[in-house]
């Protein structure tokens, strides 16, 4: 079993290329199945498709979001497609295994002026500072995931174009824009604040902490909140409610659905479009509190 799952994370990296958040997580939910199926006396290799819908019985009553389980199954179908290229299994038993259905649940994103109000927290002008309104601008002006932002390196941004190269899911490249706001701020960062980041280091990466290292996933997620906090904004913010935020503004500004799904890196249409409920429960608030009638 252990030795199946090791050879798995192996072929997913190196075989896949798969990123290390996506290794982790991969990783989380085997790990997770397999201590149920030890603690039920279940062999993984001779598993039923009762025993299955079991453990998805489980899943949900850990109370677990419908997106955290359908992770899971394709975790564990995935899985059991490479037990059955390598001849361990005869079929996999995951594939007639639905996905629950997806909460309806409307993605969170800022007012341009909240946006502003976080920006306004950074008043200092020392290296971190700098670098945190940095951060702040190119999640907004890009729309980039986290991961995604935390693997810039220098030698795939072009400051005249405005234009930076990224990988995005699924190794697949595609090419986001920023602008001047963001643009100056970049010019600024890289002339002496990311060299005192460094501390005497290399590095090819674009974001460094403050011990000379690259910015992970982690250090965003920590410094948004932070940011977030300090702005006195009433609901929690993460980094992908950034991602939220380019999104939805681009569309209420007139962008086609298309292009934003471009810049977005999704690889559906039907993905980007829960954007569109978005803007339109914003357009039918901005009707009921500006129609004259409606406030008779």
């Amino acid at each position: 079993m252990i030795e199946d799952i090791k050879k798995y994370m192996v072929y997913l990296k190196k075989e896949r290329n798969y990123s290390k958040l996506t290794l982790k997580n991969y990783a989380i939910d085997i790990t997770k199945y397999m201590n149920y199926l030890n603690d039920n006396k279940i062999n993984y290799i001779n598993i039923s498709k009762d025993e299955i819908r079991d453990y998805l019985k489980y899943l949900d009553g850990l109370k677990l979001k419908n997106s955290t389980i359908s992770r899971t199954l394709s975790s564990l179908r995935n899985f059991y497609a490479y037990l059955v290229i390598q001849d361990k299994i005869s079929y996999n038993p995951f594939k007639l295994i639905r996905n629950p259905k997806k909460e309806n649940k409307l993605p969170v994103f800022l007012s341009y002026e909240e946006f502003i109000d976080l920006l306004e927290t950074l008043k200092g002008d020392d290296d971190l500072s700098i670098r945190n309104k940095l951060i702040l601008e190119m999640l907004y002006a890009t729309g980039l995931r986290v991961s995604e932002l935390t693997n810039i390196k220098l030698n795939d941004i072009n400051i005249e174009d405005k234009s930076i190269r990224v990988m995005g899911k699924g190794q697949k490249m595609r090419i986001v824009y920023f602008g001047d706001y963001a643009k100056d701020m970049l010019s600024l960062y890289l002339n002496g604040y990311r060299q005192d980041l460094l501390n005497n280091k290399s590095s090819d990466y674009l974001f460094i902490n403050r011990f000379g290292n690259q910015l992970t996933f982690r250090g965003v997620e920590y410094l948004i909140d932070e940011i977030s906090k300090k702005a006195a904004i009433k609901y929690k913010i993460s980094p992908h409610v950034l991602r939220h935020t380019f999104a939805t503004h681009m569309l209420e500004s007139g962008a086609d659905l298309r292009n934003v799904q471009t810049l977005l890196g999704h690889s559906s249409l039907s993905t980007t479009q829960i954007y569109t409920h978005v803007t339109s429960e914003h357009l039918k608030q901005v009707y009921h509190d500006a129609f004259p009638r409606q406030k008779e």
